[in-house]
């Protein structure tokens, strides 16, 4: 029988509590799901009124991974959703607004993605995000080089930027925005690509062709399009281990490119309680409309 859990009044069957996700770890789906309802103090700022898409993975990261923008379905009434514009007419998605919300879509086993925009303002980004996605045998030390290089690029702009592992491969760096058009942040995102690779020859590359990237850094800038989205703060993904994009400090992205070492940035869902304790959100200036930036003129 699957158990039934309240939260915040509303009940919800969660499945399968025993089964490993993680093979590597034994990490497990009830695991997973106290590791969403502890983080949820965190996380749940940087979900709120952002239309999520989901990459599901029911039977763990080696089993089938399957990547939904639609409403899931079964989804209770009681899930807040919204209309989303698409370029092929209108969707509707779901609004993580609340813990009992994030507890259903945790149950579903997903990463959980957003856009950079509100659903309020559809388009209008708050948000710039730069991925630093580096290909073999360059990994996450050649992208704090490259993330601390943008980050006084992006100073001499009056803007400040915050870092999160994207608990993959690499880095993102993110940047709260005054409203601007999706298209102006993606072509201030795509200007600052071309001068990471003028000014950092032989490391950064700013276009997707794979060819190109083998011991580089691809500064993707392609997900400041309205229709992209990215792996939202402290979500879980899809790897061997529970790892988490994790928000980071300055000085431990210093730190990892000093040590060369790229086991400096990752962390898993156990390390995330202690790291909260310890620095609270690191990103929670990018939800304080104070911090926000204006892009310069083009």
């Amino acid at each position: 029988m699957t158990p039934i859990t309240e939260v915040e009044g509303r009940r919800l069957p969660l499945s399968n509590l025993d089964k490993v996700l993680y093979l590597a770890t034994g990490f497990t789906k009830g695991e997973l799901l106290h590791y969403y309802a502890t983080t949820a103090e965190a996380l749940l700022p940087h979900l709120h009124n952002r239309p999520l898409s989901f990459l599901r993975f029911p039977d763990g990261p080696d089993g089938q991974h399957f990547f939904a923008k639609n409403v899931p379905p079964g989804a209770p009434d009681w899930v807040k959703t919204a209309e989303v514009p698409r370029s092929d007419g209108v969707s509707r998605q779901v609004l993580v607004q609340d813990l009992a919300s994030l507890m259903w879509a945790a149950n579903l086993v997903t990463e959980l993605h957003t856009p950079q925009w509100q659903v309020d303002a559809p388009a209008q980004a708050d948000r710039l995000v730069l991925d630093l996605d580096p290909g073999a045998p360059a990994d996450i030390v050649q992208c704090c080089e490259v993330a601390l290089w943008l980050r006084e690029r992006l100073a001499e702009d009056g803007l400040d930027a915050y870092a999160k592992t994207s608990g993959s491969k690499g880095l993102h760096l993110l940047v709260p925005l005054v409203l601007v058009p999706s298209e102006r942040a993606s072509a201030y995102a795509k200007r600052l690509a071309q001068e990471a690779e003028a000014e950092l020859a032989g490391l950064v590359v700013h276009r997707m062709t794979r060819s190109l990237r083998p011991g580089k850094v691809f500064v993707d800038h392609s997900q400041n399009s309205a229709a992209k989205t990215t792996a939202a703060p402290y979500t879980l993904r899809a790897r061997p281990e529970p790892t988490v994009s994790a928000p980071v400090t300055w000085e431990e992205v210093e730190a990892c490119r000093d040590s060369g070492d790229a086991r400096d940035l990752v962390f898993l869902a156990e390390d995330i309680a202690p790291r909260l304790q310890r620095y609270g959100d690191l990103l929670g200036p990018l939800n304080d409309a104070e911090r926000a930036g204006r892009l310069p003129s083009a």
